[in-house]
């Protein structure tokens, strides 16, 4: 199935699925793929999908335009691999039904959280890897209903927050675990002190706090 991923400065967003004939993207609540961005138009864009399966990109008459790969359209034959730019945010279409190298991100709502990492037999021991290839973290919730809990960072964008309200990611990358702000008017606190643009390396023991709940940082051995 033909699909949009979308991202923000290298961070996967969510992956959406075109099953209709018309996908419509913009800022307003009723659009099928809602981006809060105020360089986004009410109805910015469109998705159009045909009966044999094509699809094109139609801007809407958008106040700062609409681009694939890098040039301004009004209406575009998408291919596979096609970005399509709305603002700050990419949405990378998608024809073909190859998994994609990353996994589905998970929002965290305050006081909810997935089920905590069961435990699990200690491997066998195997061939010395790449630090990089051995990095594993989780984060541990310190205050709220689920204080005590904790979720491993098994994949490799993990996004939290309250979608709307405040949204952040902790992105695995090979020097380590960075934090960002994804989206929403309350930016994520990093001990004590506001999380600017800018994504930040994550040390063990740090302190996240985010849409009301707060959480530190783990880095396994």
């Amino acid at each position: 199935m033909p699909r949009m991923v979308v991202t923000i400065d290298g961070v996967v967003i969510k992956e959406v699925p075109l099953t209709k004939e018309r996908t419509s993207i913009g800022r307003r609540p009723y659009n099928d793929i809602v981006i809060d961005h105020l360089a986004v138009s009410g109805e910015h864009a469109v998705i159009l999908l045909s009966a044999n399966g094509s699809a094109e990109v139609e801007d809407m008459g958008s106040t700062n335009g609409t681009f694939v790969d890098g040039q301004t359209i009004k209406r575009h034959a998408l291919r596979n691999g096609d970005m399509v730019e709305v603002g700050k945010y990419k949405l990378r279409y998608l024809a073909d039904q190859a998994a994609p190298d990353y996994e589905k991100t998970v929002f965290l709502k305050p006081g909810m959280l997935p089920p905590a990492v069961p435990p699990r037999a200690a491997p066998a021991p195997a061939p010395a890897a790449p630090a990089a290839a051995q990095l594993s973290a989780l984060v541990r919730v310190v205050s709220g209903p689920a204080a005590g809990r904790e979720v491993g960072l098994t994949k490799v964008v993990t996004t939290i927050g309250k979608p709307g309200v405040a949204v952040a990611s902790i992105t695995k990358r090979h020097h380590g675990y960075v934090l960002a702000h994804v989206e929403g008017g309350d930016r994520p606190v990093l001990n004590g002190a506001g999380v600017s643009s800018e994504p930040v390396l994550l040390k063990t023991g740090d302190r996240i706090a985010l849409a009301g709940t707060e959480m530190e940082f783990i880095l396994g051995s």
